[in-house]
């Protein structure tokens, strides 16, 4: 009987462990942890360790669970055939129902909650058993990520995109803290998640389209290049070759044209060129570096897909406030 007894308590340890990690594991603040690490604490760096690999936590958590619902449930069966040898189909029936709440409350609900509270100190206090359990599940988990891999090529879903959205979602709910506790201002956290919001959008989404964009050409007169800017309220000018098929050769920005007294045009800059897929904050970034250059959107082709500014980008993120 003590035997029973020692299994049913190794289950719901288990349980307990497996259950509350897991919600820890979604509920931590990667960024103390990323901290942790950096102060050279090796229960964060394993932590982080994990964090890193989601597909192989979530193995080992399913499989960990698993096993301990097998150890539960056959820790019941066993002790309800030894108290109640005689007792038939009733027997078998009534002692699951009866240890049920028992072990939802001590083995799923409280383990949940005490690890939703205190996600990143418990996780820290448990890593050593999480990190033995995953390298003793570690021939299952294989199985368990083959199957995934399989699964990504079916769906075409990276676990990178899974990753980066775990990630702003945790920046935001940290934000939200911060705002709760008083550190940000409320301007302060509606551009942070603005800039959540706007960053993993394509920059394709902020580009005007070619028809809607002036241009000039390297033929033309300083007056008139100006007079269009100002009519068109364009700062800079994409600038088109007439002599070369119409290429486009480069920009013009307006307030040189202004600070130039020569009367012929001044050699065109350079544009940055950006992929339509490439993410607002990656091309705001590109352009800053190069003192807001006008951007060339293009797509994978290589064909013009419109223009953009660094003043629009930072527009966009002001608007989505």
């Amino acid at each position: 009987m003590m035997q029973m007894l020692l299994l049913l308590f190794v289950g719901l340890l288990l349980s307990a462990l497996f259950s509350g990690s897991e919600t820890g594991f979604y509920r931590a603040t990667r960024v103390r942890l990323a901290v942790e690490t950096l102060a050279g604490d090796r229960m964060s760096r394993a932590l982080m360790w994990l964090a890193s690999r989601p597909t192989t936590f979530v193995a080992t958590t399913l499989v960990g669970n698993n096993l301990a619902n097998y150890a539960t449930s056959l820790a019941v069966v066993l002790a309800t055939q030894r108290i109640f040898p005689n007792g038939g189909m009733m027997a078998a029936i009534v002692a699951p129902i009866v240890i049920s709440p028992f072990v939802f409350v001590f083995g799923e609900l409280l383990p949940k909650n005490l690890f939703f509270d205190a996600p990143n100190r418990l996780l820290k206090r448990f890593a050593p058993p999480l990190l033995v359990c995953t390298c003793l599940f570690a021939p299952i988990t294989l199985v368990l990520w083959v199957f995934s891999r399989l699964l990504q090529l079916l769906t075409r879903t990276s676990p990178q995109e899974i990753r980066l959205t775990l990630a702003r979602r945790e920046l935001a709910e940290l934000l939200t803290e911060g705002h709760e506790a008083g550190i940000l201002r409320p301007a302060q956290q509606s551009l942070a998640q603005a800039l959540l919001f706007v960053a993993g959008q394509p920059v394709r989404n902020f580009a005007s389209s070619t028809g809607r964009v002036v241009r000039a050409t390297t033929t033309m007169k300083k007056s008139d290049v100006l007079r269009i800017a100002q009519r068109h309220s364009r700062t800079l000018l994409p600038v088109e070759d007439t002599r070369n098929k119409r290429k486009l050769v480069g920009y013009l920005r307006m307030v040189d044209l202004y600070l130039d007294d020569s009367p012929a045009l001044p050699t065109p800059k350079p544009m940055v060129e950006l992929l339509g897929k490439q993410s607002c904050l990656s091309a705001l970034r590109m352009l800053s570096q190069t003192e807001d250059a006008l951007g060339h959107v293009v797509d994978d082709a290589g064909k013009t897909v419109g223009f953009v500014t660094g003043r629009e980008l930072r527009m966009g993120l002001l608007k989505a406030q």
